[in-house]
């Protein structure tokens, strides 16, 4: 299978929904999406947006903005999880 930017940001994704899952999350991927949710998770009345970033990738001024305003609609939670290459995840809320 080639791997191009596009594979490995899926498979990311596909890698936290596992981690959510088994942290008791109920939670779906927005596939093929160009906006800023990634997942959408629910657990005990709780609601957390997640961006899935793959690399080193960074996160863009805008992106950051638009999670924001999935916060203020929902009065859920937003995270950026950055995957580093064998670093495992990092976890940053949006605020």
């Amino acid at each position: 299978m080639v791997s191009t930017p596009y594979t490995r940001g899926r498979a990311r994704e596909y890698q936290a929904l596992r981690i959510l899952r088994s942290e008791g999350w109920l939670c779906s991927r927005s596939a093929a999406s160009h906006g800023a949710v990634d997942i959408f998770a629910c657990k005990n009345g709780k609601m957390v947006f997640v961006q899935v970033k793959s690399g080193k990738v960074r996160i863009m001024e805008k992106d950051r903005s638009r999670l924001k305003e999935w916060v203020d609609a929902s009065g859920g939670q937003a995270e950026i999880w950055f995957f580093g290459n064998r670093k495992g995840v990092r976890k940053e809320v949006v605020c």
